[in-house]
């Protein structure tokens, strides 16, 4: 587990990356300031309009060919939508429009928001949000995997299982088993294709997003694209709630895509519960995920086992 001091250091390291990077490329920032440090530590690069986003700790594959493609990805689909007029947090136009590596670390360079005093860290909007994002982002041409938070990043989590301590032998088989399962069905296109004959896959966000959004001084702005991928809309939807899948549906009539279908939410809701579950060999690196994750594994325990009748 990493200590106070260890974790304030790799702070400091990858504020001290990020500014070295944006000097070279002709930024001139006096100071970095952090606005947020989880899973990203996300840097004002003051006082210019620009944000870096430096990943520390990753939910995907963090070899540096699948690290550099999955940023490239989302640069390329946040500077696609705002070329569309969709509202988003663009990539900053006085850098170049790809990941940048320095001192071990990679990361991205962003516009800076102008935020709204309402604004609050993953402080959620109404689902109708989430469905005006899936019609604009349903014409996207670039080349997306498919469901990438299930299929990058997962398999390598569920090999380091047996090391969690709160996870009991019995844990670990029944995850296990629940991988197989669901992996057989959603390891790619054509496997979704004959198990859910007719339902339409597409863009997505890839990680809730209604509640990656950044209330701004002109209004609502999307932001997060690490996980863009295809796949169902139920993915971005999971765990949710009917609630939400209910007002999802509604607003989704006036926008020409289809209503979610109860079967493949029951899916992505138990694959959604597996990533909580591989999450859980984060902690060592992310300690703030303990309390969250400890009860995202009370919920999966209670949870119909994925895979069986």
């Amino acid at each position: 587990m990493l200590t106070a001091d260890e974790l304030a250091d790799r702070t400091r390291r990858a504020m001290r990356a990020a500014m070295s990077a944006a000097h070279e490329l002709g930024v001139r920032a006096r100071t970095a300031t952090v606005l947020h440090d989880v899973f990203s530590v996300v840097v004002h690069l003051e006082p210019e309009p620009v944000v870096a986003r430096i990943p520390v700790v990753s939910t995907g594959d963090e070899s540096p060919h699948r690290q550099i493609g999955r940023q490239q990805r989302e640069l390329d689909v946040a500077a696609w939508l705002h070329r569309r007029g969709v509202p988003v947090i663009p990539p900053s136009p006085r850098l170049p429009r790809r990941p940048v590596r320095r001192d071990g670390f990679s990361m991205t360079f962003w516009e800076l928001a102008d935020l709204a005093p309402d604004h609050g860290p993953y402080r959620g909007v109404d689902a109708c949000w989430s469905a005006e994002l899936h019609a604009r982002l349903a014409d996207y041409p670039g080349a997306l995997p498919f469901l990438a938070p299930f299929n990058h990043g997962l398999p390598d989590m569920m090999a380091r299982l047996d090391t969690v301590s709160l996870l009991t032998t019995d844990d670990v088989a029944r995850a296990h088993a629940e991988f197989a399962s669901l992996r057989a069905i959603l390891a790619d296109r054509a496997t979704f294709g004959r198990t859910f004959p007719g339902v339409t896959t597409q863009p997505i966000q890839g990680d809730c997003p209604s509640h990656n959004v950044i209330r701004t001084m002109s209004g609502i702005c999307f932001s997060d694209f690490e996980d863009v991928c295809e796949g169902p809309v139920e993915w971005d939807l999971a765990l949710m709630g009917p609630q939400t899948t209910a007002d999802y549906n509604r607003a989704v009539l006036a926008r020409g895509l289809r209503r979610t279908d109860p079967s493949v939410q029951l899916v992505m809701d138990a694959a959604r519960r597996l990533q909580f579950l591989g999450a859980l060999t984060l902690i060592p690196r992310l300690p703030v995920l303990a309390q969250g994750l400890a009860e995202a594994l009370d919920e999966w325990r209670a949870s119909p086992q994925a895979g069986r009748p």
